[in-house]
């Protein structure tokens, strides 16, 4: 057997041995007339031996050339079947060796990626809570058994989960990650989901999460259902509790305060200077109760629905000078300036006047609480769009950032004075003005909190004259 370097060499012989030959075929033909046919004789073997010869060299890098083609297109149980020992040969079992690589790296990659499909799904099915899975464009691509006991059927089908109770909140919130791209994670009681299972009905807090790839790009959401049943139960309880316990209090409370206050005014007999002190600082520790009493009887009247609003029209003007005027002596005493600025043609609000005064009340109080003597407290007002946003900004040290995200929960006070529930009772009452409010702090540059509320409609009632 021939390989490729012999075989190129022996054409090579073959072809200038035809050219020889047939150069001196065709000079004696042209010396002597009649050796034509001779001439032509030769010229045609050289034609057909040169032709063999490239067929032969050819032919093998063909064959290998289709066969390493079929195993670019995927065939990786395709051999070639050279089987010389030239150089051919050597191609040929490097590019079987090749493609048997190839069929184990894909098998172990392919068993792999099947490994971890079971893997994250057998999570995705052992996690207690419901989940939903939708791609980049919201569509559901897969839910856990948990999701689809829950939800049965309209689990798996939009259509199908928009008439569900609590379906459409889901459907929104998946929209708004997708095309917010960000969590949307609530925790007030709109987010709450009633879902009935059996004779029992059960409460659920909505948390959506976008999901990305590892260069950013959004791949879909993961929705999760939190029970929170027993935690609304539990608050429930709590919010009982408290307001009965206030109430039960304020009584002894009350006669406590008329008994200090009667002593502190020497109607018991004159009190020496240390005894008087003491009667002082007791009377003072006395309205600090009696204003934490107050704040959880008004928070508990919110949460059990007993509290009901008046709804009446509101100047932001009035209600901004009214509160400057009932906090004028405390921010003299510490040489606190505070301005109102708000235009007296503002649009009126809709608002409960109570509320409202609570509301500005509790934001003035802590702003000049945290503002330092000689600083500054602004009041002001102006229209945004359909609401009107009043604004409580101070000069104090403000709030550090860790902070911020839970600063309107229930007890937990920017500092150690007050009762913890100021800011809590502010945020509820906006609400239930339908209005949101917000705060924004740095150390060192004080603390604003702004709110809005909407602007009252104005009646287009027509004169009876007018009708008809």
């Amino acid at each position: 057997m021939l390989n490729l370097t012999q075989r190129l060499i022996l054409g090579c012989v073959l072809l200038a041995g035809l050219t020889v030959g047939l150069l001196a075929a065709t000079h004696r033909a042209l010396a002597a007339a009649g050796q034509l046919g001779l001439a032509w004789g030769f010229v045609a073997a050289a034609i057909l031996i040169a032709g063999v010869t490239i067929f032969w060299v050819l032919q093998p890098i063909r064959g290998l050339a289709r066969d390493a083609h079929k195993i670019a297109q995927g065939n990786l149980e395709h051999r070639t079947g050279w089987k010389s020992r030239d150089d051919f040969g050597v191609i040929a079992a490097e590019l079987n060796r090749l493609a048997v690589r190839l069929r184990d790296l894909h098998e172990s990659d392919a068993g792999r990626r099947q490994m971890e499909f079971q893997l994250s799904d057998a999570v995705l099915q052992s996690i207690f809570e419901p989940i939903i899975v939708t791609d980049g464009k919201g569509h559901i691509l897969k839910v856990n058994q948990a999701a689809a006991e829950l939800m049965g059927e309209a689990a798996t089908d939009r259509m199908a989960l928009t008439n569900t109770p609590g379906g459409d909140k889901i459907l929104s919130a998946i929209r708004d990650a997708v095309s917010m791209q960000k969590a949307v994670a609530t925790e007030d009681e709109a987010s709450m989901l009633p879902m009935r299972i059996g004779k029992q009905e059960r409460s659920y807090r909505l948390r959506t999460t976008p999901m990305r790839d590892s260069e950013g790009r959004l791949l879909g959401t993961v929705t999760t259902l939190e029970d929170v049943t027993s935690l609304q139960d539990i608050d429930r309880f709590k919010t009982r509790f408290l307001n009965v316990a206030s109430r039960k209090l304020r009584d002894p409370l009350l006669q406590l305060r008329r008994g200090l206050y009667a002593l502190g005014h020497g109607f018991g007999g004159e009190l020496d200077p240390l005894q008087a002190e003491l009667v002082a600082a007791a009377g003072e520790e006395s309205e600090k109760l009696d204003e934490l009493m107050g704040d959880l009887i008004e928070v508990a009247e919110l949460d059990t629905g007993k509290r009901e609003l008046n709804l009446e029209r509101v100047r932001p003007l009035q209600a901004l000078t009214n509160a400057r005027d009932r906090y004028v002596d405390d921010a003299a005493r510490k040489g606190i300036r505070v301005e109102v600025r708000a235009y007296a043609d503002l649009a009126t609000v809709l608002a409960d006047r109570r509320a409202l005064r609570t509301i500005l009340d509790n934001l003035l109080a802590n702003a000049l609480r945290y503002t330092p003597e000689e600083g500054e407290v602004l009041l002001a007002a102006e229209e945004v769009k359909d609401s009107v946003q009043f604004t409580v900004r101070d000069t104090g040290r403000g709030i550090e950032a860790e902070r911020l995200s839970t600063i309107f929960d229930r007890f937990n006070p920017m500092s150690d004075a007050g009762s913890g529930l100021g800011l809590a009772l502010v945020r509820r009452l906006v609400e239930q003005l339908s209005g949101q409010i917000a705060v924004e702090s740095r150390l060192g540059n004080g603390t604003t909190f702004r709110f809005t509320l909407p602007v009252a409609v104005v009646d287009t009632t027509r004169h009876p004259i007018e009708v008809g």
